[in-house]
């Protein structure tokens, strides 16, 4: 396929200076050098010609921070020490409460044995931190410094929100960074002040701290050597023990590598499913180990499965569009699978990123009279992005245009920006958990086929990335009606086919009330889940396994709004997987189950495509 004929590289309008360019007012022509300044100007991230040295200082910038602009940090800073200098009340309430914190401790270590005084008399850690919620925290002296440090994160909560005039994006970046820093300062962090670090020590003779210094050797040789991250794959091989599910492809462009899986059933359901993955990672989160695979739970009760595999973006491809990943992905998938059973609806699943392009490329095809889609399921994704959780604190002007000249001189975003900002999320978690158990605890986690799969990251095009984060992210137009497809705007108003929604209650990336947006866009029957878990664990939920629980209620397209906080009230949890939910929601909207259809056609026979899981994603 040739490139240049599918992938469009971006056009820069020449803009005059003033409206009566043509001629100045006293009746000269205007400088020859002015238009080309002005393009330049008003063409912005388009161009790749445009101001280089500055662009490469930003790129040089990205690299020491980690990709944070330091323009939108100090700027959303700038926001609140303004307002706070403006604020003198609120100045003396604050000193007024670090007082009252320093003479609360030092009442507390005075009396900290007497009666009715228990180890969290002053505060006590959120539910959700699990960084002192072991029995070594509730002695002396490691119980007054962890209330320490929590009364030192609620002052600096109490004083970084709340303040009159402060934007609530500027807000929001003042407080999570702050955060970020104090998380760093966390006694847990550090082998004198965690007791159960002291404890292994003592029981290991100090041994803990050998295997740690391995495991960091171990982890920065990786690193370095290879630019691989810490060892977490374990045994998990993509096409051996994760990627299982037998398949073969039946149609490759340069995109994408569409995956038909073999029948496990004598009858199928005559409505094939389409699965669209995010491309942000690789397909196999939906085909992990067989006892988890939402693949083979499909194919066993009797569906066609064909999932998308998405090619890993190198610099080259840097001008890949957004729009590419629907024509040459959703549109050439679903024209493929139509060789294969002609004159078939498609009963079509998006996850994630793969769930929003899927919604553009529904409505896209509503405008045009396309009925090739028989039902429409979302995982996790959003269509609105004004409410889009932490992950919207590095979405404004500011940090689009660093991330842009960041990657315009990769031509890609590599794995570890995406990986950085995912983890800064929930770094308790995902980082100073992981170091202090690795380095001072001297222990590895016993590796999993979500922790390969997530260790098994992917890169995003240049062009693609940008209009992703300034169309949908930074303008919202998809929500606003303004998105274009084809040169013609889409909206999500004409999507009448039935549609299954999943949201997941702890899910950082698409917070449930995002997803739940979807019920006032469609003119159509929306069955919502609210799903246990957060964007993976809620979405990887098979039955069988213990812990899950979901809420499910659907609503007629001409039915009344019930906003997400009553909705949650009104509907009781159900213990248990949501995934037979939705396999009896396809069920009902299929015919009778027949034979099999053929896996590919004669001409994708001819060509000797690979079986799955295929090429793509192996690299």
């Amino acid at each position: 396929m040739d490139r240049k004929s599918t992938l469009p590289t971006a056009e820069v309008a020449v803009l005059p200076l003033h409206p009566r360019s043509a001629e100045q007012s006293d009746g000269r022509q205007p400088a020859a050098t002015v238009e080309p300044q002005v393009s330049a100007l008003r063409a912005g991230a388009d161009s790749t010609e445009t101001y280089q040295a500055d662009r490469a200082l930003h790129a040089m910038l990205a690299r020491l921070s980690g990709g944070i602009s330091p323009a939108a940090l100090s700027l959303a800073y700038m926001d609140w020490l303004l307002h706070l200098a403006a604020a003198p009340q609120r100045q003396i309430e604050i000193a007024q409460q670090a007082l009252l914190n320093v003479r609360r401790l030092f009442d507390a270590s005075q009396h900290f044995l007497s009666p009715g005084q228990g180890p969290w008399s002053l505060i006590k850690p959120q539910p959700q931190d699990k960084r002192f919620g072991r029995p070594e925290w509730e002695l002396l002296p490691f119980n007054l410094m962890a209330q320490a440090f929590l009364l030192a994160d609620r002052w600096w909560h109490n004083a970084t929100t709340g303040m009159r005039g402060v934007s609530k994006q500027n807000e929001a970046i003042v407080e999570f960074s702050v955060r970020q820093m104090l998380d760093v300062m966390s006694p847990s962090n550090f082998a004198a002040t965690n007791p159960e670090v002291l404890r292994r020590m003592l029981e290991s003779g100090g041994g803990n701290f050998l295997r740690g210094w391995q495991n960091f050797w171990s982890d920065w040789t990786r690193l370095v050597s290879a630019g691989l991250g810490p060892i977490t794959t374990g045994e998990f091989v993509v096409g051996e023990t994760v990627a299982t599910s037998p398949g073969k492809v039946v149609f490759r462009n340069e995109l994408i590598e569409l995956i038909q899986y073999y029948p496990t059933t004598d009858k199928v359901h005559p409505e094939p499913v389409l699965i669209v993955p995010a491309w942000i990672m690789k397909y196999y989160i939906l085909d992990l180990s067989p006892q988890n695979s939402l693949v083979k739970y499909l194919t066993g009760e009797g569906f066609t499965v064909f999932m998308i595999s998405w090619r890993n973006p190198e610099a080259g491809d840097r001008d890949i569009a957004f729009d590419d990943y629907r024509k040459l992905g959703v549109d050439a998938a679903l024209d493929a699978i139509g060789g294969i059973v002609p004159g078939r609806q498609v009963q079509a699943l998006g996850y994630c990123l793969g769930g929003t392009l899927l919604a553009i490329a529904a409505a896209s095809m509503a405008r045009n009279g396309d009925e090739r889609l028989k039902s429409i399921s979302l995982l996790a994704a959003q269509t609105d992005f004004t409410e889009a959780g932490e992950l919207t604190l590095f979405i404004n002007e500011s940090q689009v245009a660093f991330l842009e000249d960041m990657m315009w001189e990769r031509g890609v975003l590599d794995t570890t920006q995406m990986a950085g900002a995912f983890q800064l999320l929930r770094s308790n978690d995902l980082i100073w958990s992981r170091l202090t158990r690795d380095y001072l605890m001297g222990e590895r986690a016993a590796p999993s086929d979500l922790m390969a799969w997530n260790a098994d990251a992917t890169r995003l095009p240049y062009r693609m990335h940008s209009e992703y984060l300034r169309k949908l992210f930074l303008d919202n137009d998809l929500a606003g009606g303004r998105y274009l497809v084809e040169g013609k705007p889409i909206s999500l108003s004409d999507i009448h086919t039935p549609m299954f929604v999943v949201g997941t209650v702890r899910d950082h990336v698409a917070p449930w009330k995002s997803v739940y947006k979807i019920h006032y866009q469609v003119d159509a029957d929306v069955t919502f889940v609210l799903a246990s878990g957060g964007h993976n664990a809620g979405i990887v939920a098979p039955p069988g396994e213990e812990g899950h629980t979901y809420r499910i209620r659907t609503k007629a397209a001409d039915a009344r709004y019930v906003g997400p906080d009553e909705w949650r009230t009104m509907v009781r949890a159900v213990e248990g997987s949501w995934w037979p939910e939705w396999t009896k929601w396809l069920s009902g909207r299929s015919g009778e189950p027949s034979e099999p259809p053929r896996m590919g056609t004669q001409a994708v026979q001819a060509e000797h495509l690979p079986e799955a899981p295929g090429d793509y994603v192996r690299h």
